[in-house]
Order: structure tokens, then C-alpha cells, then sequence
């Protein structure tokens, strides 16, 4: 048998064959299959077909493709049919899962492993093969769920969560650097305004540049090489200049580095808000304005925005960081779309949240009879609205509003199960929910009368959100385009 008898083997690259081409790997498995059910060895065969053992090995292993002729001689040698050779089926459970094996050294994943390749051979025992196939399928069942979906953050925000809860959703380190540096440019209350704002960079040695151009994947740009801080004028943004200003400090103070995966990325941006948000409400005067309002038994999340001159957003999340430690009571903390998916959630009082495998609870679907969803449908957008709701896991009292930002209409709100309830304003409403869920009867399926007269007739057109079904952005930074970085940094020189 001469060379031009035989051509490269077409599986690309990444382990599967094209369309039309041939399965190397599949049909030599076939053909070994049939040869060892003749009593043939590969001396054998070569006897009768003409060629070399070497050669015919190639094949068995899916190494070489022979041409027609040779292949019609190696069918008719191995008592079946070229057809039968080249079908897709494997001919028992251990070829395909020599199939399978070969196939994934092949690909790039394992490649991209560095590891020395198996010899699939009769001699490797049949549980090894088991196990290699499995830990195969295992390792591209992990990657996918990380890279094709939003999971890794999804198990991101599980872990700081638990974090969260486990501490109460509070960080004694990050008040006392907050509270320092506050003492240092000397200021001992009232709101914080942009002038001590400005102080504070200052003080660390940053200058401020406002300018209209930042890269659009960003909210503040730090030139740690100039010591200058770029932000984007106030009119120009959904988030309060203070707050995005005291974050970029605080990644500064907090001693923060590239972070080494999103989990580190997601913890680095919390503690920020945490330290910003201890500047802007500092904890002496916080607990001290709370302690008041709740001796008199009117604990409200409005108030406590009005007295720092900051977001009901802002208000709630700090409220959640003191209110354990300082005021005795376990609470929650929500922010819902308006379609009612969760962006944002914590607890500690027992609020039984919606939550996937993994306890994630961001991407999830609020009761329709829970606070934070019947918020959109109240007419009085001016004041708060409070309500009692009996859940499997007991009655809790919730107070929310709504706010439009970019990204769309949210409501905000901030519950405690019923024995907190006498220190809140509000607790005399007399609105009142019941949930069911997670039974499915609650909220997930439609009135049985709706069901009876629409199912079936219904086609609607889902409006997609590509951000769901897109792959988590890549980089230290996630989202955050470093060239466009980089290019507006050799822009501004001075």
C-alpha cells in the first residue's frame, strides 16, 4: 500500500467531525469492533487487505481516514459493509465511551489543560474509562454554567450574601476607616457635601477632573499615576457625584488590587459601598438620629434620606447596616424591577426570598402579593407605602417606594418581621397581604377562569434580555472596556 492510498484525518480541531466529513474516531472503533467479533489481529487483516499493521493501527485509532477502495477491502475482510463502518451508531457502550474519550483529548479544552494524552486503547480498564469520561463531562458541564450563563455571579452574590447575613451587614473596620478619615478634613455632622467630598480627595492627594467624555463602561476613572480622579458631571448621571466620587476613594483606602475573578470584583465593589455610604451617613450620627426615631416609634427610611441629603437606595441599604447591631432589629432589603425581578436583596430576619439551586435570589421573581410588587401599583407615588403580609415564614411589615433610573422603573423597600413592627411609622396601615408562595398556586399560575379561557390561544413574543443570555463580560474589570481606558487616560496628559 503506497501513501496516496491514504489521507489526513478530517475531524477539525475541536473534536467533532464536519458535517460531511468522516468520523475517523467512530469508524475506527467500528472497525476494530468488527475485526476482534471475526477473530482477526491486525496481522491478520493486513494479510488480507494489503496492508501494513501500523497502518491499519492508524485507523483503529482514529488517526488516519482510508480512501474508499481500502475501505471497501476492510468491510468485505470483516464480514459487514462500508455503510455499517460508516454509520453514526457506536457498535457497544465501551466504543462510545472510547469515542467520547478520544474525542475530548482532542478538543481544545483538554489542550488548554496541559496534560499528557491517554492511550485509548483494549488495555485501559473499562471503570478507568468510565471515570475519565466523567470527569470530561463534569469539567465542561462546570465551565459552561460559569461562562455561558450569569452563574458566576449568581454564586458570587450567594457567598457575599451569606457573608452579609453571617455579620449582620455589618463592617466594624470599614466604620472605623470611614470614621477617620471623616475626623481627618474635620467633619463632625450634617450632610456631607461636595465641598468635604472634595476635601477628602484632597487629603489622600487626589485632584478631581469633571469631564464629559469618560469611557461609557465606567462611572469614575482613576489615574493612580497622576493622583487625579475623572467624573462625569452630576447632570449627566442616575448616581449621586458624592457617592461615585467616595467609592473611587475607597477603593484607594481600602487598599484594593486587580481583582482575581468576579467573586473578588463583586466583594471589592460592596466593601466600596459600604465605606462610601459610612461616609455619607457616619455611624455616630446615624445611630444617634435611629436610636431617637425609634424611641419615639417612628423609625422611617424617608427620614433618615432627608436628614443626609441622600437616596432612599442609599437611606435603606444603611439603614440594613446598623439596624442589627445598634437597634436590636433583623430586617430586609429589596430592589425590584418593575416587571418583578429581583436586582438586589438581602436578609437576616428569615424572609423566605425566591432562590435558585445555587441560593441565589438576584434574577428571581417576587410574589405578586409581597410589598415590593404591589408598590408599582399605588397611585400615591409621594409617600411611602406600607403593608402587612402573612408568608409561609410569618407575618412581616414592609414599607417601599419606587424611583426611576436608567435602567427602568424599581421599587425599594425595606421590611421586619412583625414583632419589630411597633418602633416603624406606618405600622397602623391597615393593607394586608397573604403569600402562598413558594406554592405555585400563590402567583405563578393564572386564575384558573383566565387559564380555562386563554390557554393555548396565547402566543406572546418574550422581550429578551440580552444581558440573561449572554456570557458574564471578561476581564479583571467586568464590562469595563481597558482599551477605551487607556486611550482616554493618553488623552488627558494633564
Amino acid at each position: 500500500m503506497t501513501p496516496s492510498d491514504w489521507t489526513r484525518s478530517t475531524t477539525p480541531a475541536g473534536g467533532q467531525p464536519d458535517d460531511d466529513a468522516v468520523d475517523v474516531i467512530a469508524l475506527g472503533r467500528r472497525l476494530r469492533h468488527a475485526r476482534k467479533n471475526r477473530g482477526l489481529t491486525l496481522d491478520g487483516l493486513g494479510e488480507l487487505v494489503g496492508a501494513a499493521p501500523s497502518q491499519l493501527s492508524l485507523i483503529e485509532n482514529g488517526k488516519r481516514e482510508p480512501k474508499l477502495s481500502l475501505l471497501r477491502q476492510l468491510a468485505a475482510a470483516v464480514g459487514t459493509t462500508v455503510d455499517e463502518l460508516l454509520a453514526s451508531a457506536p457498535p457497544n457502550r465501551r466504543a462510545a465511551l472510547e469515542i467520547e474519550l478520544e474525542r475530548a483529548q482532542r478538543g481544545p479544552l483538554y489542550e488548554s489543560l496541559g496534560l499528557p494524552r491517554v492511550r485509548v486503547s483494549t488495555r485501559l480498564p473499562l471503570d478507568v474509562l468510565e471515570s475519565l469520561v466523567g470527569l470530561q463531562r463534569e469539567l465542561e458541564r462546570r465551565l459552561e454554567e460559569q461562562a455561558a450563563t450569569p452563574e458566576e455571579a449568581r454564586r458570587a452574590n450567594t457567598e457575599i450574601r451569606a457573608e452579609m447575613r453571617k455579620c449582620n451587614n455589618y463592617y466594624p473596620e470599614l466604620e472605623r476607616q470611614a470614621q477617620e478619615l471623616l475626623d481627618a478634613v474635620g467633619h463632625t455632622s450634617g450632610p456631607l457635601s461636595h465641598h468635604v467630598a472634595a476635601d477628602l480627595a484632597d487629603h489622600l492627594g487626589f485632584s478631581l477632573r469633571f469631564v464629559n467624555n469618560l469611557p461609557h463602561s465606567t462611572r469614575s476613572l482613576t489615574d493612580l499615576k497622576n493622583r487625579r480622579i475623572f467624573l462625569t458631571h452630576g447632570g449627566q448621571t442616575d448616581h449621586d457625584p458624592r457617592s461615585v466620587l467616595l467609592q473611587a476613594l475607597g477603593h484607594y483606602v481600602l487598599g484594593h488590587e486587580t481583582p482575581a475573578d468576579y467573586s473578588e470584583f463583586l466583594r471589592q465593589r460592596v466593601y466600596t459601598n459600604y465605606f462610601a455610604a459610612a461616609l455619607l451617613m457616619p455611624q455616630r450620627q446615624t445611630v444617634d438620629f435611629l436610636q431617637r426615631a425609634k424611641s419615639a416609634k417612628e423609625l422611617a427610611i424617608e427620614d433618615l434620606r432627608d436628614a443626609f441629603a441622600v437616596s432612599y437606595e442609599s437611606a435603606a441599604h444603611r439603614f440594613t447596616n446598623l439596624a442589627t447591631e445598634h437597634l436590636g432589629l433583623t430586617t430586609h432589603f429589596q430592589k425590584v424591577h418593575a416587571s418583578g425581578i429581583i436586582h438586589k436583596a438581602y436578609e437576616n430576619d428569615g424572609v423566605n426570598f425566591p432562590s435558585d439551586h445555587l441560593g441565589a435570589i438576584e434574577g428571581q421573581t417576587i410574589c405578586r402579593s409581597w410589598t415590593s410588587r404591589v408598590v408599582f401599583d399605588v397611585p400615591d407615588k409621594f409617600r411611602a407605602y406600607e403593608q402587612y403580609t402573612d408568608t409561609v415564614a410569618g407575618t412581616f411589615w414592609c414599607t417601599a417606594r419606587t424611583e426611576r433610573h436608567s435602567a427602568g422603573l424599581f421599587s425599594l423597600s425595606i421590611g421586619v418581621p412583625f414583632e419589630h413592627v411597633k418602633w416603624f411609622r406606618g405600622r397602623d396601615t391597615t393593607e394586608r397581604s397573604q403569600s402562598k408562595c413558594p406554592d405555585d398556586s400563590c402567583c405563578r399560575r393564572p386564575p384558573a377562569g383566565l387559564a380555562a379561557a386563554w390557554e393555548g390561544q396565547a402566543w406572546p413574543a418574550a422581550r429578551a434580555n440580552t444581558h440573561l443570555l449572554a456570557a458574564m463580560p471578561s476581564g479583571a474589570f467586568p464590562g469595563v472596556d481597558e482599551t477605551e481606558v487607556y486611550r482616554f487616560l493618553e488623552a488627558h496628559p494633564d
